[in-house]
Parts: C-alpha cells; structure tokens; sequence
C-alpha cells in the first residue's frame, strides 16, 4: 500500500509519525510514512528510529492491512504485545467525526489480536486550544548558543562515588518518570552519559541519557530524554539548570534540534514554554 501525499498532507496538523512519534516538519514526507509500512513486515527498526538505543527488536508495529487512507482522513493502527497488549489508532483528519471511526476500528483490531488495550491518537495543530494531552515543542539549536549553565550539574560518573551511590534510590524514588527503567539501561552500559543535579551529597534531579543520532534526512538529532527531580528539591531551578545543561551538551557535539514531548501545563511544559519553545501541536490519546 502506497500513501497518496495530496491526501495526506493536508491532514497532518502536528509531525507525529505512528510507531515513530513526533519528527522534525523538515522530515515529514510520504516516504517516512511508506518506511513504517515496510518495517512492519519485518519487525526491524527503521535506521533512524530513536527507540533503537533500547532493544534489538521493535515492539511496535503498524497493522499495515487494517490502514484506512482516503482524501478527508487516514486511519493508522499499530499493536503492542508489551504488558496486555494495546491497540493504537491515529487518526489523521480535519474533522472530529474521525475519532469516533478510529474508536469503532480501535475497538475491532482490539478484539481480533486479544490484547486488553484500544486507544485513540489524535495530533493537533499548534493552533489549538491546549487539551489534556502532550504537547511537542522544538528546540533549534541553530538559532544561538545554549550556554553552560551554573548550579550543580554534571554527569553521573564525574560524581565521587558517595553521590553515584545514591542514583539507586533516587531512581527508586522516581520510577513512574522512567528513572528505574534508566538507570537499568545506566548500569548494562546500554545508553550515553545520563547528567545529574545533586545537594548535601545525594543526587536530586536527572536528565538523560545524552545521545545524538541522525534522523530520517540526516539531520543530527539530540534524542529525548528522562527528566526528573525530587518533589523536596523544586522550586530551587535545579530542573532549569538539567535542561539548559542537556541543550549544552546537544549543541557542543553537533545536535541541529530536539524534539520534546511535554505533558499540556506540567512543569516541564512549563519550563520549555519559558525558555521559548517552538510549539508543533499536539497529541491526544483516549481510551476507545
């Protein structure tokens, strides 16, 4: 199955690609949306897929015969065996009736591959008003310098060793952030350098890891990132000084952009909003 980009152009009002997430305007193209296609025959990652860095097979998959493409909208389901298993739908259209044939074909593939999950995936142009969901904003990093900042910043492993001692409990800690999963990776020596905010010898505040890989038109990439500081240490700008300190790190080895997914109104969308952030749009999952 071929996409016809005259249909499917117009209907995307925010990059967000199936299987792949949101990926720079620049690498939007009828052929990344072919490409995920053809990684579902085979259950390979696509050479550009940030998702690489964690396994050696994708979970994901897009449910290539079950794809409904006509001139107002286009219906994507992918299928997940991770957990009990869960169906996404995304639904690309102007108009709000696709939710409901996205729920209804949610629902089906649900049932016919027996997992327990159907979900609904709606991008949503910049322009919308803010809605219960995630926001996907841009960071440029050709646009000016991202300066070091100052405050107590600096990798895990640059720590004297009483401090590394303590990521485990931190993660521990936060683990609904993904820490746990983390510092997993962090310990299997499966991912890059993971920065780290510290005070009176425990660490408090993370970002990482740190990796940068070319995407689908060879732009260098700084990849997304966990991100997390203890609910006792906010407030003090620890979380600002992580992040200026990874956009640092990003630019100084030849990162072009990030991308971030922030939670609408969290305080991570609350800071990349201050640090003036381009927004893309949005997304929205509901339950089928």
């Amino acid at each position: 199955m071929l996409f016809r980009w005259d249909w499917l152009r117009p209907q995307l009002t925010a990059p967000i690609v199936p299987t792949l997430g949101p990926v720079h305007p620049d690498a939007l193209s009828v052929g990344i949306f072919e490409d995920i296609l053809r990684a579902a025959e085979t259950g390979d990652f696509l050479p550009y897929d940030k998702d690489r860095r964690w396994g050696s097979e994708k979970d994901e998959k897009v449910l290539r015969e079950d794809v409904i493409h006509q001139p107002e909208h286009t219906l994507i389901p992918t299928l997940t065996r991770r957990g009990r298993g869960t169906v996404k739908v995304f639904a690309y259209g102007l108009r709000d009736s696709v939710i409901d044939e996205a729920a209804d074909l949610a629902t089906k593939l649900a049932a016919a591959h027996d997992v327990a999950g159907a979900r609904v995936v709606r991008p949503l142009g910049p322009e919308t008003a803010p809605p219960r969901g995630t926001r996907i904003q841009l960071k440029d990093f050709t646009t000016g310098p991202c300066p070091a900042p100052d405050g107590p910043v600096r990798p895990v492993t640059a720590w004297p060793a009483t401090v590394q001692n303590t990521f485990a409990p931190f993660a521990e800690t936060m683990a609904a952030d993904g820490l746990a999963f983390l510092h997993t990776q962090m310990q299997a020596g499966q991912c890059g350098p993971v920065l780290a905010s510290a005070i009176e010898g425990r660490i408090v505040g993370t970002i990482g890891p740190m990796e940068v890989r070319v995407d689908a038109i060879g732009r260098p990439q700084l990849l997304p990132q966990y991100f997390a500081v203890l609910p006792e240490a906010q407030g003090q700008g620890l979380g600002r000084a992580l992040w200026r300190a990874a956009m640092h790190w990003g630019q100084s080895r030849g990162a072009a952009y990030q991308l971030l997914q922030t939670e609408v109104n969290g305080p991570s969308d609350r800071l990349c909003r201050s640090e003036g952030l381009a927004s893309l749009g949005f997304s929205h999952m509901a339950h089928a």
